[in-house]
């Protein structure tokens, strides 16, 4: 039995989700999807020039995992590049790891990703170092949790 994949932390969500040449007909289009963390690789990589070590440190993966990632990123674009198809950005398996959660009773801080945000969300969250219930998020928010980062890209809950 395969072992789960590990996710992959992303820090960008793009706002616009297709790419499409403008020659042809959308209809007729064939589709290339490129996952979130292939962006977030081709990001880090090409755009801001980083080595692929602190890119997998920052997308908390392995370097070979990272340069899997990169390498089927780029055979994706430079096939809709080369052959004219679409590109939507859409799935894959990852996180924004972007909330900072702090305990009130013993003062842990950490990082909560959105794996458990949904626990959070529905009141049942406990401090993992000493089980009190008294967790808020460390931003300034209005509620007891960040409603603007925490969540996915999903935010018709609140």
């Amino acid at each position: 039995m395969a072992r789960p994949t590990k996710l992959r932390k992303i820090d960008y969500i793009p706002a616009i989700p297709y790419f499409i040449p403008s020659e042809k007909e959308i209809a007729e289009l064939p589709e290339n999807i490129l996952k979130l963390e292939e962006l977030e690789a081709i990001r880090l990589k090409d755009l801001e020039g980083l080595e692929q070590t602190d890119c997998a440190q920052r997308m908390e993966v392995s370097r070979p995992t990272f340069q899997r990632i990169l390498l089927s990123a780029r055979e994706k674009i430079a096939d809709c590049l080369i052959n004219g198809k679409m590109v939507h950005i859409e799935g894959g398996n990852f996180t924004r790891n972007i909330c900072p959660i702090h305990c009130m009773s013993c003062g842990k801080e950490w990082k909560e990703s959105y794996e458990n945000l949904e626990v959070i969300k529905n009141g049942q969250y406990i401090c993992p170092e000493c089980g009190s219930d008294k967790v808020l998020c460390k931003e300034n928010c209005k509620g007891k949790f960040c409603r603007k980062n925490c969540w996915r890209y999903d935010n018709s809950d609140f």
